[in-house]
């Protein structure tokens, strides 16, 4: 369990092998850690979030407004231009905690952005995530006829720098219809902003985002108009190649978003957002608190942003792709919703992250100046370890 531990770099590795006995006995699987009877929360916290403005930062903001009014506590929220600059903050000890996006299970894994010396396998863990009633999905243009996946043969697809969640999503939904970025015209574009307003110009005919978010609204008043790609839930066939290139998603019924309503509901997938990210080492009386207040003042904050209502307590998700802080499973199983299965899942997670863990020492001490060179070993590796550990390595 030291692995849990370990950083990006053969001196921070380092010490994690003085950590002493008592330390690891306190992180031993299956161990439950005695928890305050009532919340304990700082006079001040800092989060990061998504930039301004942001389902995700308002609702952080909404939540600092919770805990200021019942706890005293305030709580500075940062917004993040990006993946990394929402992480690095995290990383480096300058926030307690990240609402952050499907950008954490990438650092966990330890790919894309996060494949450098820099990063490498973040022991990354969750308190709750927030499941609204949207999707995130892949849209056309309307005018363009297009209404399956195969259909995108040959169709202008947009393609956004350095925004591996839109992308990889993207892929993977390609993969649906049995197509891949070979079969369609990539277009680039310098944001997500910029993506769809590549589609009502004219530029490009497909995209994918969060069908709440407000640029699917600008196309669907535009003249070009705006229709959602289905994934029929019981296209299995469909949904195993889906996964197979972005396993963070799963099923959804989306009420809201875009030309989307109770009457006319989307059928396609998801992914939670935002994300309540720690560090495995974060403290756990903290994580339990937090947890708690978030979940018992749910009515507080709840109308504060349309996407709010995903942190209901019957809209969590607890056997995602990335591992819960152990404060967070006090608390869930205190409340009777961490189940036994579940825990199992959350293990078989914990240990993933210890392969990868042990995978990064191999490469760190490979010493491998080279950046294209680095990453090209460490995936190599990587894929190698998770393999025999009996995990699907997902990208090679």
């Amino acid at each position: 369990m030291l692995l849990k531990y370990l950083k990006t770099s053969v001196s921070r590795y380092s010490k994690v092998f003085a950590i002493s006995g008592l330390m690891l006995t306190c992180f031993i699987s299956g161990v439950t850690m005695a928890q305050p009877s009532e919340p304990e929360l700082p006079r001040q916290m800092a989060w990061t979030a998504y930039n301004l403005g942001t389902t995700g930062y308002n609702q952080a903001v909404a939540i600092g407004a919770m805990l200021r009014e019942k706890y005293n506590t305030t709580l500075r929220v940062i917004p993040g231009q990006n993946d990394v600059s929402r992480l690095l903050p995290l990383k480096t000890g300058r926030v307690d905690f990240s609402a952050n996006g499907v950008a954490t299970y990438f650092a966990q894994e330890g790919t894309f952005q996060f494949a450098s010396q820099e990063w490498g396998p973040q022991p990354l863990r969750l308190l709750m995530t927030s499941n609204g009633l949207s999707n995130q999905a892949v849209a056309v243009a309307a005018d363009t006829g297009v209404t399956s996946f195969a259909d995108l043969r040959g169709r202008r697809v947009a393609y956004v720098r350095a925004a591996p969640a839109l992308n990889v999503s993207v892929e993977a939904h390609l993969a649906c219809g049995g197509l891949t970025w070979d079969d369609v015209v990539r277009v680039d574009f310098p944001g997500y902003e910029a993506n769809w307003n590549g589609i009502i110009n004219g530029d490009v005919d497909v995209g994918f985002g969060a069908t709440v978010s407000g640029p699917p609204f600008r196309l669907e008043a535009s003249p070009r108009g705006i229709h959602w790609l289905e994934v029929p839930h019981d296209d299995e066939d469909c949904w195993q190649r889906l996964l197979a290139i972005s396993p963070y998603f799963t099923k959804h019924m989306a009420t809201r978003g875009a030309a989307i309503n109770d009457d006319n509901p989307l059928e396609a997938g998801t992914y939670p957002y935002p994300l309540l990210t720690a560090l495995t080492t974060q403290d756990s009386d903290l994580v339990y608190s937090l947890t708690r207040v978030m979940n018992e003042n749910y009515d507080d904050y709840k109308d504060s942003d349309p996407g709010a209502i995903g942190w209901a307590l019957d809209r969590q998700v607890f056997d995602w792709v990335v591992p819960y802080h152990e404060g967070a499973v006090s608390y869930w199983r205190e409340i009777g919703v961490w189940t036994d299965e579940i825990d199992a899942h959350n293990q078989e997670l914990i240990r993933r992250q210890e392969v990868l863990a042990a995978a990064w020492i191999e490469v760190i001490a490979k010493n491998i100046r080279d950046r294209d060179q680095f990453v090209a070993a460490w995936m190599q590796i990587r894929a190698q370890h998770l393999d025999a550990a009996g995990f699907d390595p997902v990208w090679r």
